[in-house]
């Protein structure tokens, strides 16, 4: 399981759950896409030539799509190119592999006051009584968030 808390302002904190990084993934592209902005995707430079209706031999493509060549000159017509508008910059490629996960936490946290993301059951647990983020009245939304999906998913019990 998967445990998110999002503190949206000072003294205001939701949190929510994903069953794994799948799931977690699809619940970020649904909230977070937006016309323009890539959360996460893969491609070469001839895919994306291709999706315009052209090939590297298509005559006026060099002119007309001058930034896809340069990829393809830099780094070959068939190296997949990563792109994760919120992790890189946006409209930027990179060869280096960048995971979906890591694209969409950054497009997750992107104009939040604050983020936080647990990959278990024990984490969020630990964090919840350990971690100074969710101690005294700055933490207290963040932590009453958190307490409550846990005891929500019968991981803690209800102690009050």
């Amino acid at each position: 399981m998967i445990y998110v808390v999002e503190v949206t302002s000072p003294g205001k904190a939701n949190a929510w759950f994903a069953f794994d990084r799948e799931d977690f993934s699809r619940k970020v592209r649904v909230a977070k896409e937006r016309d323009g902005c890539v959360i996460f995707a893969v491609a070469t430079p001839r895919k994306l030539l291709e999706a315009a209706g052209l090939t590297p031999e298509s005559p006026a493509a060099r002119a007309s799509h001058a930034t896809i060549f340069e990829l393809a000159d830099k780094h070959g017509w068939d190296t997949e190119l990563y792109r994760a508008d919120e992790l890189l910059g946006e409209g930027v490629y990179e060869s280096e592999p960048v995971s979906e996960f890591e694209a969409c936490v950054a497009a997750l946290a992107e104009g939040l006051e604050a983020c936080r993301i647990y990959l278990s059951d024990e984490s969020a647990t630990n964090a919840l009584y350990g971690d100074p983020f969710y101690q005294g009245r700055e933490g207290f939304a963040a932590h009453r968030a958190l307490r409550d999906q846990l005891i929500a998913l019968e991981v803690i019990s209800d102690d009050m």
